[in-house]
């Protein structure tokens, strides 16, 4: 339980269809000892009280895990390490893969004997049975409102964490939630969501790179297409791969980032057409299924951004000498998409199920 409203509405959805429910906020970090009120986060001191209030009303045990470590390790080193390299992270993507359906996944079972973990996503969770062998196949599915579909950010997801996975959220619309929340009268039917990420409480990244990682900018050249010096740049981590603003150079037109060099501390300006493109690779490969489907490639839809549409396209594994190398996805789309960032996440879809997914490698991987 973050202390919004999904979360909320999935604990009494769970509660009247007669579970048995324990709620808990995870305690992920530090920032929730200082996030101020007029920065709310799922991750603050009054996220956990709103959470509490909320178990209050349905009466069921509410209960703080700390979960720093996981958090660290799988989530915040990985964030700063990723723009340190001139990559652009998905830090929410890490933290279902490592902390809710990791680590509090198997707090949950072992403190609390729970059999699941329930969340406010808005995914789906479908299941099947083969008729042969008796085995139960799990399938993550969009949910049903796509413009809140959060299936993206849980492509990381295998068979083994999906069996004990619950979006009850998963067939309403946010307006359905909102209004249930009111039905129920719980205490945070009227709370706003919270967009930025919760452990930047001033929503700059550079601040978390500086406070928590060293970071100290290094001034470099900024380059156009052509290698031209059109500028200097403020520290190439304080950049990513399709930023507009913040360049400080004015060229007639306006410039994006194109390319970052962190090993020579050089950005790369060009137009926005030059950030569109229909083949990329992915590193860091998984899949729901616990393997492709197909070894050497296969035909899907494939997701950059959270919100960007579904292009359908051919994903081909990369042929290698070294059997103990790591398995690199060359991707092919039919129509261009706009500044794909190394780091992010592409995602891989068949008829609104997520097939998984990886990180867009840089350009020369």
């Amino acid at each position: 339980m973050s202390g919004g409203v999904d979360s909320s509405v999935a604990a009494a959805l769970l509660c009247r269809d007669g579970v048995d429910v324990v709620g808990v906020w995870m305690r992920l970090h530090d920032v929730a000892d200082t996030y101020s009120e007029s920065r709310r986060s799922c991750c603050s001191a009054d996220a956990a009280d709103d959470a509490r209030r909320v178990a209050g009303q349905l009466g069921i045990p509410f209960h703080i895990l700390n979960l720093e470590k996981a958090f660290g390790r799988g989530v915040l080193e990985p964030f700063l390490r990723a723009y340190q390299a001139g990559e652009t992270p998905s830090p929410c993507v890490d933290c279902n893969s490592t902390v809710k359906f990791g680590a509090l996944l198997g707090q949950a079972r072992h403190l609390f004997d729970c059999a699941a973990v329930a969340t406010g996503h808005y995914a789906r969770v479908a299941s099947t049975v083969d008729s042969v062998t008796g085995a139960t196949r799990y399938r993550l599915l969009a949910g049903r409102d796509r413009d809140k579909d959060q299936s993206y950010f849980l492509y990381g997801l295998g068979q083994a964490q999906l069996a004990h996975t619950r979006f009850p959220l998963g067939e309403l619309t946010k307006p359905q939630v909102r209004a249930l929340a009111h039905e129920y009268g719980l205490a945070t039917a009227a709370k706003p969501e919270s967009q930025e990420i919760c452990f930047v409480p001033d929503g700059d990244y550079r601040t978390a790179l500086r406070e928590r990682a060293g970071w100290a900018p290094q001034p470099g050249p900024l380059i156009d297409v052509d290698g031209r010096t059109v500028g200097r740049h403020q520290g190439a981590a304080a950049y990513t791969v399709g930023q507009r603003q913040g360049l400080g150079v004015a060229l007639g037109e306006p410039r994006y980032v194109t390319r970052i060099d962190a090993t020579t501390n050089l950005v790369q300006l060009g137009r926005r057409a030059d950030l569109q493109r229909r083949t990329f690779t992915v590193r860091d490969a998984s899949f729901v299924d616990g393997a492709p489907p197909h070894p050497s490639g296969f035909a899907a839809e494939v997701r950059i951004r959270h919100r960007a549409a579904p292009v359908p396209g051919r994903i081909s594994r990369r042929a290698s000498t070294d059997p103990a190398a790591p398995a690199l996805w060359d991707v092919e789309v039919e129509q261009p998409v706009w500044a794909p960032a190394p780091g992010q996440a592409a995602v891989f879809y068949t008829a609104g199920e997520v097939l998984g997914g990886g990180r867009i490698a840089p350009a020369d991987a």
